[in-house]
């Protein structure tokens, strides 16, 4: 296959040194050369230097040639770290190794060697995310199907998860076909048929393909099961159907195959990962040997046996108990707060105290810390925060907060609103959503702007007014124009409050509207974004003012080189490790996501619980989880409880920081989280106000709002709460005939409702249409500080 530096003959003669730094287990594993192997790895428990270590004595024996391994990772930055690390522990450069690296990158190789094996040419080129999409949007509208109702992003979901389950056109089962009005399996045999004639494959293809050719042709799936005498697998609980079938063919003939993962990391199901893959081990291959590392070098005493406790109740897992040999270190510490923003502004201050090492400990580096969240949208209380005390952070796994497209293209409606001769903002927005307006048109509303020296607001009103533009963009440019110039009037006038008025752009703009309209994965989470853009604004007067804040603060951004704190999904951080963790936002609803558990039932919930399984193994010395017993969504209150995974926490390896008041004083959602929640009612109530001294919450702005607004919260009862969860379509809680203040209008009487708004008559602004969560109870208005 290719020349080689390294013999078997040479290499079978040398010591193992590199056995005499594994533990028992490991050792166990690296030596079980021949026959099925499951390296059941747990977090931290060295599986790679596990891994690398039977590669390497397989060379070493004279069992296997370089080019006898297949070496299968995920990523190409995993399969190049074990190139090194083997390269190191033989003393010299590793050549020869031509199967080491991913799933795909493997295929490729394959499929170009029998290309025609499935109608395609060698040199068959591989298309990207935006080559796919723009086929696909040709076929649909060739099919003369409606873009809206069938996307092409939707479309190419569809048939990615086909793949990903190793279904051709042919064999899409007609459950899965009528699910999808049996136009998706038509349009997915269209567009396979349209990849040969391109002579092109997408990255689903690759593994597809090669499945197909192995299934087909007895004499070339012979051939690969002897050329690959040794099979290993990393993360094997990550494996969807299409690889896990790839690899039982191969596997098939001598049975030499070795997996290593970890079920209890099995955090991927949303993109196709099948947890059952490593569960039915034992099934797929009888006679198995599977060996449990469970010695951790990572994290302390405390930490591991706090995600011993959770991952305990999943009933869908093979079992293993983490330990170590190292100090038991401090107990995860668990604290609530009364809202999000104040959960924000008491971890800046716990990193801030890291940093400057005032909690009895060597100081920590901010790269040293991390802040995992189980939904994007909870990032923007952090970055808000941590911008405004000027903290340093850097967001692993997408954009920042006010970064991201949605956000961007929000705020460039809201300068619009605040000064319509915007031109930057109106190039931005013209066409997002679609109004008709090519680039044809776009060029003429340029045009005409500047042969008329006005803005690119004005060109567009003139390019209306003398039809300069015909057909569906002549309507829709109108329709904008006349919206820039309603939303500015407001501006001017104050004729709303700004908060309502950014809904009332989004919502008239047709923004919101896009993305609810729109299927694939990204859309939720973008939603949801807007709404935590929104809920910013109620902290400032403003639109004007929440615009200067945020391009002043985006404008003194840190330079890459200085140390920043770590912000990110759960999701994005297997894999990673910090000293110091934050798991904020525990609480039901959230975390357990109630869109997974609402989805997926018991799996889903066990694949959460999986998720919060790693959130606390990151953490190498300091694991802090905190939840929030009131959280506003869109511009909303909502009570919340402890998520139940702080129920599943073992008592006697957490820290309750609590204060006692704040968790028993019956305010909302919070006054329950004790009897919700037994690890909180549980806590020493002489303890809990030592720690609360330290935790600094009595003198924090958010206790002081709760005790403000208490009284003017109406809750349900605990027995009503425990399924509490976020209701973005809430009515009002007012009724016809109440005395209400709002903060523009004054004082009124509620006439009439209509779901979440209210008729009202105001004392002196005369009758008026209000959202409810606008107004508060004239009782209680001058209790609260507007």
């Amino acid at each position: 296959m290719s020349s080689t530096p390294l013999s078997a003959r040479a290499v079978a003669a040398r010591p193992a040194p590199y056995l005499d730094d594994l533990n028992p287990a490991q050792r166990e594993a690296v030596e079980a050369l021949d026959g099925p192997v499951l390296m059941l790895a747990g977090a931290g428990t060295g599986k790679t230097k596990a891994l690398t270590s039977r590669i390497v004595h397989l060379l070493a024996t004279g069992k296997a040639r370089p080019n006898e391994i297949l070496s299968v990772t995920f990523t190409n930055k995993a399969a190049r770290e074990m190139k090194t690390r083997i390269g190191r522990m033989l003393g010299e450069a590793v050549e020869g190794m031509p199967w080491l690296g991913t799933f795909h990158s493997i295929c490729v190789k394959l499929l170009r060697r029998h290309a025609e094996l499935v109608e395609l040419k060698s040199n068959f080129t591989i298309l990207d995310t935006d080559d796919q999409l723009r086929l696909l949007k040709q076929l649909i509208a060739a099919e003369n199907i409606d873009d809206k109702r069938w996307p092409a992003r939707m479309l190419a979901g569809i048939i990615d998860n086909w793949k990903n389950r190793a279904w051709r056109p042919d064999q899409v089962p007609a459950s899965e076909a009528s699910a999808y009005d049996r136009r998706g399996v038509r349009l997915y045999a269209q567009y396979q048929a349209r990849l040969r004639e391109l002579n092109a494959v997408d990255f689903g293809d690759l593994l597809l393909h090669v499945i197909q050719i192995l299934q087909e042709h007895e004499d070339i799936l012979a051939q690969y099961r002897r050329w690959f005498r040794y099979i290993l697998v990393d993360e094997y609980q990550d494996t969807n159907v299409a690889q896990y079938l790839w690899l039982r063919l191969l596997a098939g003939g001598h049975r030499n195959i070795s997996c290593v993962g970890d079920d209890d990391q099995s955090i991927y199901g949303w993109r196709g990962a099948e947890v059952g893959n490593i569960l039915r081990f034992e099934t797929d291959f009888p006679g198995a040997k599977v060996v449990r590392l469970e010695q951790n070098y990572r994290s302390t005493a405390h930490i591991l046996a706090a995600a011993s406790g959770i991952i305990a109740a999943n009933k869908q897992r093979l079992g293993k108990t983490l330990f170590t040999d190292g100090e038991d270190g401090e107990k995860v510490r668990l604290i609530g707060h009364w809202d999000g923003e104040e959960e924000a502004r008491w971890i800046g201050e716990q990193i801030e105290d890291y940093q400057r090492g005032t909690r009895g400990l060597s100081p920590f580096s901010l790269d040293d810390m991390a802040i995992l969240v189980r939904a994007s949208h909870q990032m923007r209380a952090f970055e808000d925060r941590f911008l405004t005390i000027g903290l340093p952070y850097r967001v692993i796994g997408g954009p920042r907060f006010y970064e991201r497209m949605e956000i961007r293209d929000a705020m460039a409606y809201f300068r619009l609103a605040v000064s319509p001769d915007d031109d930057l903002a109106f190039e931005r927005i013209v066409n997002t959503p679609k109004r008709g307006l090519g680039d044809k048109a776009v060029q003429t509303i340029q045009r005409t702007a500047r042969s008329n020296g006005v803005s690119l607001h004005e060109g567009a009103r003139l390019c209306v007014e003398g039809r300069l533009i015909s057909g569906k963009g002549h309507a829709a440019l109108r329709e904008l124009v006349q919206g820039i110039d309603r939303w500015h009037g407001q501006v001017v006038a104050e004729a709303d409050t700004h908060v309502e008025l950014a809904e009332m752009i989004l919502d008239e703009s047709g923004y919101t509207g896009m993305w609810q309209q729109d299927k694939t994965p990204e859309a939720p989470g973008r939603l949801e974004n807007l709404k935590e853009l929104v809920k910013a604004l109620e902290n400032f007067d403003n639109l004007q003012g929440f615009l200067e804040h945020i391009a002043l603060i985006m404008e003194n951004d840190s330079e890459d080189s200085e140390e920043k704190v770590t912000v990110m999904t759960l999701h994005a951080a297997k894999g990673l490790e910090f000293p110091v963790v934050f798991l904020p936002g525990w609480e039901d609803g959230l975390f357990p996501s109630q869109r997974s558990m609402d989805e997926s039932g018991m799996k889903g919930l066990e694949e959460e619980r999986r998720l919060a399984y790693v959130g606390i193994t990151r953490a190498e010395r300091i694991c802090t989880i905190s939840f929030a017993g009131n959280r506003r969504v869109y511009g909303q209150w909502q009570s919340q409880l402890p998520s139940r995974f702080i129920d599943e926490l073992p008592e006697s390896h957490v820290e309750v920081l609590t204060p006692p008041g704040l968790y028993g004083g019956g305010y909302g959602a919070a006054g329950m989280a004790a009897s919700a929640s037994p690890i909180l009612a549980a806590a020493s109530e002489s303890h809990l106000q030592q720690r609360a001294v330290r935790a600094d919450v009595y003198n924090s702005p958010g206790w002081k709002r709760m005790q403000s607004k208490s009284s003017s919260r109406r809750v349900a009862q605990p027995q009503e709460a425990r399924n509490i969860t976020i209701d973005l379509e809430a009515s009002s809680s007012f009724t016809v005939g109440d005395r209400v203040f709002h903060q523009k209008f004054g004082y009124g009487e509620v006439m009439g409702l209509e779901g979440d708004k209210l008729v009202i008559e105001f004392d002196k602004a005369g009758t008026k249409n209000v959202v409810a969560r606008f107004v508060v109870s004239a009782t209680q208005a001058d209790e609260i500080p507007f």
